[in-house]
């Protein structure tokens, strides 16, 4: 097949950039006999060094075991550059051709994406960029720096004692029995407040008595309970990631591939349709995105090379 060389080099000058558009909308961009670059979720946080609050983002890693053409990225890079799907697929293929032979002498960087580089083994290593906040519900949302906080520490204020002369301490002998008697007479007066409070606790200690034991022989009789209803709560379990099984021009043609692979034991089930109006089957939906990834490496090697991952919201 014959390229368009403007084609391919508009394409290899904007890979990138389509690899990057498509990471806004999906948590998974394979480039075919390359890799897969994967979108995972941070929640906000504070760094403590900088005193800087950062807003959720949604930062990039790179699966060098994902290279099986998804048509994801060829079909974005189809409708963008107005070519045919053939087209697309070996601009690209041209394209990582030329990453890999770059790759061999000096790391390369991927514009907002991040840089590429082999290691010792020949392995791909892949430094992502910070600068780039991938999740669109964070658009606007800028890092915000804060001033540390110091707190005084409230002096404490020693007690001063005062210094007593010798004359303040001479108490006059009257002031001394005045002060005795008067002692006496509040001791007397609480001694009698006291029987007289011993007396009433008394009273109410036994009223008490009375009262709880009226209470544990009282009898409660309802005459017509009402009978007990059973209520069976079913949480739906959301199941965004498909191993998806393939496309189909046809309603009909999908309706049959469901019923050959619910007959092998798959969980199969349409799941929409995609933006050219296909409708798309899958071999089974998850929840966990780490079991649909390995339930699509063994379908690939069992049952169909052309099965490949999606991540959508069936509603």
């Amino acid at each position: 097949m014959q390229l368009d060389l403007k084609n391919y080099i508009f394409v290899n000058m904007n890979l990138a950039n389509y690899i990057n558009d498509l990471l806004y909308r999906y948590d998974c961009v394979i480039v075919p006999n390359f890799g897969g670059f994967i979108t995972h979720r941070i929640g906000a946080k504070l760094n403590s060094d900088s005193h800087t609050f950062y807003p959720p983002t949604k930062q990039i890693a790179f699966n060098s075991h994902l290279k099986h053409n998804d048509g994801l990225l060829t079909n974005y890079v189809a409708s963008a550059e107005q070519i045919s799907f053939e087209k697309a697929a070996a601009a690209i293929s041209l394209s990582v051709l030329n990453w890999q032979n770059e790759l061999k002498s000096n790391a390369f960087q991927l514009d907002n994406l991040g840089t590429i580089v082999l290691n010792e083994k020949q392995q791909i290593v892949f430094e992502p960029t910070k600068e780039i906040n991938f999740l669109t519900t964070s658009f606007g949302l800028a890092n915000v720096p804060t001033s540390l906080i110091k707190r005084n520490a409230t002096p404490i204020i020693p007690l001063v004692t005062e210094n007593i002369s010798e004359d303040k301490k001479v108490i006059p002998l009257f002031i001394k029995y005045a002060a005795a008697a008067a002692i006496l007479l509040t001791l007397g007066f609480a001694g009698y407040n006291g029987i007289q409070d011993d007396k009433q606790k008394k009273i109410a200690i036994n009223q008490q008595i009375a009262l709880e034991k009226k209470i544990q022989t009282a009898t409660f009789i309802i005459a017509n309970p009402l009978p007990t209803i059973e209520l069976n709560v079913v949480k739906k379990v959301s199941k965004p990631y498909h191993v998806v099984a393939g496309s189909f021009q046809f309603p009909e043609n999908a309706d049959r591939k469901v019923k050959q692979l619910i007959a092998k034991g798959f969980n199969a089930q349409i799941i929409g349709l995609n933006k050219w109006g296909l409708t798309q089957v899958a071999f089974n939906s998850y929840a966990d995105r780490n079991d649909a990834i390995n339930n699509l490496y063994k379908i690939k090697k069992t049952i169909s090379t052309d099965a490949w991952f999606l991540v959508k919201n069936i509603q």
